[in-house]
Order: C-alpha cells, then sequence, then structure tokens
C-alpha cells in the first residue's frame, strides 16, 4: 500500500539519532494524549462533585457506569478506524480526521451541558478510532527499511505518549479543580487543536508515507495473499458472519444501555417488566466464545494452538484492566473524598518544592527536544514550528502560575450561621441536627441561629471581617469550599460566611494529581524493567503477566489497608495519601510487566492474513476489561454500604492475584501452545 521511495531522503534530517519526522509524530502523539488524559482525569469527579462547584452531583454508579463505556468505546473504534486507513484513507488523512473530530469533542465537554457531554464524548470516541491505530502503523511503515532502529522510535515515542499523559492530568486537572471543569475541558481542546495544526502544516516532511492508498482494494487483496508455506484460507461461512452481527449488536446495546437505563431510566433492554439486559451480555459472551472456538479448531494444528495462546492471553488482560483502570474511578473517588490532601507548614513546603521539581524537569527536557527540531526544520516548516513554540510558551506560562498558586494559596478560618432542625420520621421518632444557613434550610421565626467555624482554602488575600460564600460539599458539615461571589445568588445551597483569621500557608492536592504518578512512574522504571526483560532473569510470557497481576493485587492491598480504619457506610474520610502513592507505584510495576507484551505476541502468533481479525479480537478483549472496569466500579457505594469500602478494594486486591497463580500454572501450557515463538 505505501510506498518507500522517499524512506531515504525523510532520514536525512536527524534529531537525536532519528529522523525529524519522527518527533513530529512524537508532539502530535504527546498533544492528542494530553487531551485525552486531562479530561479522563476531570471526567468523573466532574459528574459526582457538588453542584455548587460546578459539578453535577450524580450518583457516583452512574458515573462509573458513564466512564466504563467511555473507555470501552475506545478500544472497538480502533478496529473500524485501522481498516479505513488501511484500505482507503491512508494513515496521514485519518490521523487528520481523528484529530480534528477529537478536536470538536473536547469543545463540546467544555460546554457542560447534557447534549454537549455526550456529544463530546461521541466525537472523542469516533476521532479516537481514526487517530488512535495509525499513529504506531505510520512509524512501523517508516522505518519498514531501517529495523534496527525500530525499537529506539517506539522509545522515544513511548515516551511523548506518557509525556502527554503528565502534563495533561496535572495542568487541565489542576485548571478543572482549582478554576472550573470548563477550563480543564477547553485546556484539553486547545492542545489537541494545536497538535493537528502542527502535525498537519508539517506533514510534507513524511514524503509519500502515510498517502492514500491509490486502489482502494490493493490492501483488502494483499490481506488475502496465502504464502507457500500456509494454510489455505479459512473465510467466515454465514453462521459465522451471523453470530457475529449478533454479538456484535448485543454486545453493543448492552454497553450503551448500561449508563442510559441508568442517567434516564430509559432501559433498551426492558420490556414490560421484563429486564434482559443479563441474559443479553451472557449470551453474547457465549456466543463470542462458541465463534472463536469453532473458527479456531478449523485450523491446522499449530495455528490452532496459537490462536488459543492468543485466547489465554486475552483473558489474562482482561482481568488486568478491569482491575487497573479503577485509577480514572473508584481510585479518584477515594482521592477527591477519603484522602487527606491538605498539607500545611514544612510538609506543604516539600510538596512544593517536589511537585516543582517533578514538573520543571520533564518539561524542561521536552523543550531541549523541542529547540533541536527548530533548529533543524525551521526553513522547511516554519509555520508548524511556530504552532509548536507558541505550545510550550502556553506549558511553561500555566506551569508558573500554578507554581505561583501553591505558594500563594491561604488558608482562612470563617464563621457561618447555623440553626438547629428537629426531624420526625415515618416511625414517629423525632432526631436533631444542625444545619446551615442557606436558601434551602430557612430557619423558622422560633430557631437559634448561632455561630460555626470551619477552614477554607483560597487563592485571595482577605482581612478579618470580609463576606465570602461558601458551600458544604459533603452535607454533613466537615467539608466546604468558597464559591465564585459572582454565582453565589444562583446557588441556593450557597452559606454566607465571614473570614475571622488568616491561618498558615495551606495547600490541597487537587485530586487529579495522583494520576500523574502513573506517568512519573513510567518514566523511572521503564529503563529498569527494559534491562530486566534483557537479562538472564527474564520471565516467560505468563511469568510476566503473573508478576504484573501480582503488582496490581499489592497495590490495591495497600489501599484496602489504608481504608480498613473507615467506616462502614462512610462518603468522606482522610486517611493518608501514602496508600495512593503506593496503590500507583505497584500499578505502574504490573503495567510494565503486562503492556508492552501483548500486542508483540499478537503479531508473532497469528499468520499474516489474519492479523486484522486477532488485532480485533485484542482490542475487543480490552474494550470488555475496560467496561467491566466501570461496571466493578459501580459497587463502591453497595459494598461500601453493606461491608466496607476496605472490602471494596480486597476484591481487587483478591481476584488479580488469583489469576496470576493461574497463569503460573498455565506457563508451560501456554509455552506449548506457542510452538517455539519466543
Amino acid at each position: 500500500m505505501q510506498q518507500s521511495s522517499n524512506h531515504n531522503s525523510f532520514f536525512d534530517t536527524q534529531v537525536l539519532g532519528h529522523p525529524a519526522g519522527l518527533f513530529v509524530l512524537f508532539f502530535t502523539e504527546m498533544w492528542e494524549r494530553f487531551s485525552f488524559y486531562g479530561m479522563r482525569a476531570l471526567l468523573v469527579l466532574f459528574l459526582v462533585s457538588a453542584v455548587g462547584i460546578g459539578g453535577w452531583d450524580w450518583p457516583r454508579e452512574n458515573a462509573l457506569a458513564l466512564y466504563g463505556t467511555y473507555i470501552a468505546m475506545l478500544y472497538l473504534t480502533p478496529i473500524i478506524g485501522g481498516q479505513l486507513a488501511d484500505r482507503f484513507l491512508g494513515y496521514r488523512k485519518a490521523i487528520i480526521i481523528g484529530a480534528v473530530i477529537m478536536t470538536f469533542g473536547h469543545a463540546s465537554m467544555a460546554i457542560e451541558t447534557p447534549f454537549f457531554l455526550y456529544l463530546g464524548l461521541l466525537l472523542l470516541i469516533a476521532g479516537t478510532g481514526f487517530f488512535k491505530p495509525n499513529m504506531t502503523s505510520f512509524i512501523s511503515v517508516l522505518y519498514q527499511d531501517h529495523p534496527e532502529k525500530k525499537d529506539g522510535a517506539y522509545t522515544i515515542f513511548y515516551m511523548g505518549v506518557n509525556a502527554g499523559a503528565f502534563l495533561g492530568i496535572m495542568l487541565c486537572g489542576y485548571l478543572g479543580e482549582t478554576l472550573g471543569w470548563s477550563w480543564g475541558f477547553g485546556l484539553a481542546g486547545i492542545f489537541m487543536l494545536l497538535g493537528l495544526l502542527q502535525f498537519t502544516l508539517a506533514h510534507n516532511i513524511f514524503g509519500d508515507v502515510g498517502l492514500a492508498p491509490k486502489l482502494a482494494g490493493q490492501s483488502a487483496d494483499a490481506a488475502q495473499t496465502i504464502g507457500k508455506d500456509e494454510e489455505p484460507a479459512n473465510p467466515f461461512t454465514t453462521v459465522d458472519k451471523i453470530i457475529m452481527f449478533i454479538v456484535s449488536t448485543g454486545g453493543l446495546v448492552w454497553t450503551i444501555n448500561d449508563p442510559l437505563s441508568k442517567i434516564t431510566n430509559f432501559n433498551l433492554l426492558k420490556f414490560g417488566d421484563t429486564d434482559i439486559s443479563n441474559g443479553t451480555i451472557i449470551v453474547s459472551l457465549l456466543l463470542f466464545i462458541y465463534l472463536l472456538v469453532s473458527r479456531v479448531v478449523r485450523f491446522g494444528k499449530i495455528t490452532r494452538d496459537r490462536m488459543l495462546a492468543i485466547m489465554m492471553i486475552a483473558s489474562f488482560i482482561i482481568f488486568f484492566w478491569a482491575s487497573f483502570e479503577q485509577a480514572g474511578g473508584s481510585m479518584s473517588i477515594f482521592a477527591k473524598d477519603y484522602t487527606n490532601r491538605v498539607l500545611s507548614g514544612s510538609y506543604a513546603l516539600v510538596f512544593n518544592i517536589v511537585d516543582i521539581i517533578i514538573t520543571v524537569v520533564p518539561v524542561a527536557i521536552i523543550s531541549y527536544v523541542l529547540f533541536l527540531l527548530i533548529r533543524k526544520t525551521y526553513k522547511a516548516y516554519l509555520a508548524s514550528n511556530i504552532i509548536l513554540a507558541s505550545s510550550f510558551v502556553i506549558i511553561w506560562a500555566l506551569i508558573f502560575w500554578k507554581i505561583y498558586a501553591n505558594f500563594n494559596t491561604y488558608s482562612y478560618e470563617i464563621s457561618y450561621p447555623v440553626f438547629e432542625q428537629t426531624k420526625v420520621d415515618d416511625h414517629g421518632q423525632t432526631s436533631q441536627s444542625i444545619v446551615a444557613v442557606n436558601a434551602l434550610n430557612v430557619p423558622g421565626p422560633q430557631a437559634e441561629i448561632t455561630e460555626r467555624t470551619t477552614v477554607i482554602r483560597a487563592l485571595s488575600d482577605f482581612a478579618p471581617g470580609n463576606g465570602l460564600h461558601i458551600i458544604d460539599l459533603d452535607k454533613k458539615g466537615n467539608n466546604f469550599k468558597m464559591i465564585d461571589p459572582m454565582k453565589a445568588s444562583e446557588i441556593k445551597e450557597s452559606i454566607e460566611a465571614k473570614v475571622i483569621r488568616k491561618k498558615e500557608n495551606e495547600i490541597e492536592i487537587p485530586a487529579t494529581w495522583f494520576l500523574i504518578l502513573n506517568s512519573l512512574f513510567i518514566i523511572a522504571l521503564a529503563p529498569i524493567f527494559s534491562k530486566w526483560w534483557e537479562s538472564k532473569f527474564n520471565p516467560s510470557l505468563a511469568g510476566k503477566y503473573a508478576i504484573g497481576l501480582f503488582f496490581l493485587g499489592t497495590g490495591f492491598a495497600f489501599l484496602a489497608y489504608g481504608a480498613s480504619d473507615i467506616t462502614q457506610g462512610a462518603k468522606t474520610a482522610s486517611v493518608s495519601l501514602i496508600w495512593l502513592v503506593l496503590a500507583y507505584f505497584f500499578h505502574t510495576m504490573g503495567e510494565l510487566c503486562v503492556q508492552p507484551v501483548g500486542l508483540s505476541y499478537v503479531s508473532k502468533l497469528v499468520p499474516p492474513r489474519m492479523i486484522a481479525f486477532m488485532f480485533g479480537v485484542w482490542y475487543l478483549a480490552l474494550a470488555i476489561g475496560n467496561k467491566t472496569s466501570g461496571v466493578l466500579g459501580q459497587q463502591i457505594d453497595r459494598i461500601t454500604d453493606q461491608y466496607s469500602l476496605s472490602a471494596f478494594f480486597l476484591i481487587f486486591t483478591i481476584i488479580p492475584f488469583i489469576i496470576g497463580v493461574i497463569a503460573l500454572i498455565m506457563g508451560k501450557t501456554l509455552k506449548r501452545l506457542m510452538h517455539g515463538v519466543k
């Protein structure tokens, strides 16, 4: 499909030993990951946060249902987008189309209305389908005549992925939690647009690589080519196609119906009083397993065994991602509602210094790479380089503002009016509680109003006696936040308060900050794991998966232990942040054991003419794992109410350990099924 005539000229302009064009892809992918992870960090927190601070105050179950469906769909659309690029569009046009669609998606989410939220998620899912599979394919084609440089190219590219994730979570998360959710969503859209522009303005650097195939059917015909040593083709039968249609329709409807039925009470799978949701997904899964098995048994022994090996690997990966993706769901809720994120005095100073180092050093390194790229290409691609340079001017400005804000956030002791309220339940029992005075809680003429005090943090300089408006986030008088005075009259929960005195400087770590630990630990640990895989102690495939699952379970064990003192049914708590840090550390080590090896083995074990189908199966396994993470995460309130939050995290401790043991037990079988592939 692709031409290679310009490959030599592509390698003429070098930056750090690689073609300058690789770094165009590096920065394009970096800004796309910036946008994706920045939005992902905010989505669940935005949905479950109080209305008074711009959130939608959704039940956690609803938010996690939508989150699970969103991340699952992100792994399904690339199956279609990759095929369209191979057959009709070419990688270059597919990337641009995907980036345009995702830019509109981020812009839609910044509007913060139900219609535009759902439209934005839909556009992001569609755009990812065009963008995600074709960036890595682009590199593969560019380096097809230089295989000795391919590993280094993918390493550099992977650093761009993690750099974008790191910056997106840090800056979008910080703006979203401190200035307003639309600021975070909007920033994600701005950098998606900048990434699109810099790629579009520099795309000629790739020569003729990535252009649309001249003959639309060329790729499809080539895919049917059978080598001398391969088995005859195994085409899909009519029954296969019918089953595929039933499975895809049933699975898609169930995936969409899960959040839809919870958010709107409109159930696509309920007929009268009969809800067939569970039956639909069970039948779809059973038919899918039957389809795979029925196709596998039609092949010769070696191909059949290798495909069975892939199915085993895919089943391990489902369980891994079902637990790992709690990061954007239940773990974000744990950071927001159950973790003590307030630091003062020397602890605040130490955190600020550490935060500056881990922020400034990576951005300085990437800025140096940008300088090298501009120095080599500024004449030929001036407009693209101006866009890139402007992007980093914005990044540095935001970083300096964030540093300033952290050192200039003050704590204030404030007072606010309350009164005692008497309630009578259905059994005639009376109870009394202290409630704050606001538009929803108006005291009667006989009520006695008294003053209570609390502490808030704000990036503003108030004097004693100054008035302000606050909101009770947890509805229990334990967690207050100042709100925009311009919007106070619109918010019925708004409470009028007065400043008593300024306290010592305190900082509140954003809940999204903990998500950057994954990217930070990947950057720090990836070289160590790479050396491990190259040493004589390199584990087998099953060993890598087992170790990864054990690391994952250990991370959740720390969370379960940290949450052990939280009372049954509690909606808020204040446990040490060290448990989250340790959890992300072990989860990242688990990811480094599991993530890099899966796609590699699919490409090694499957005959070339079946690669598209099996990659589709692989992405489907990832989608199932990610959707399962949302389904399991929805149980957080139910399990916390019936047992404890510690019991919830204990589930994600036990399951990975069990699957890890199974992986070890199946190690010899897996090795035998691969027939010498390493």
